[in-house]
């Protein structure tokens, strides 16, 4: 079984920057992906970033590209997602996911975190 547990959610002003990180643990945890996510009251869980595992190729939703950088520590199980330049529509519960493939689907991931808080004031 595989658990993540997602830390570095809080209150920023727009602008700030936050950075949230995901430690996965569990027997033989080699997933092909990692996955970001959000959803924000009465919406859908909407894509955020994916970074592979093995290689660190990364893919980004518009919406944050330019702004938010997903990494890995292979050594630490962990999976990071530096964010810059917060607005307020980025306000949701931030999700860290793993997966069996390469993919923005929520579908494709077995595995999910708790979830971590992130708002933004104006």
């Amino acid at each position: 079984q595989v658990q993540l547990v997602e830390s570095g959610g809080g209150l920023v002003q727009a602008g700030g920057s936050l950075r949230l990180s995901c430690a996965a643990s569990g027997r033989s945890f080699v997933p092909v992906a990692m996955g970001w996510f959000r959803q924000a009251p009465g919406k859908e869980r909407d894509y955020v970033a994916t970074v592979n595992w093995a290689g660190g190729l990364t893919s980004y939703a518009d919406s944050v590209k330019g702004r938010f950088t997903i990494s890995r520590d292979k050594s630490k199980n962990t999976v990071y997602l530096q964010m810059n330049s917060l607005k307020p529509e980025d306000t949701a519960v931030y999700y860290c996911a793993a997966g069996p493939h390469w993919s923005r689907s929520v579908n494709n991931y077995d595995y999910w975190g708790q979830g971590t808080q992130v708002t933004v004031s104006s």
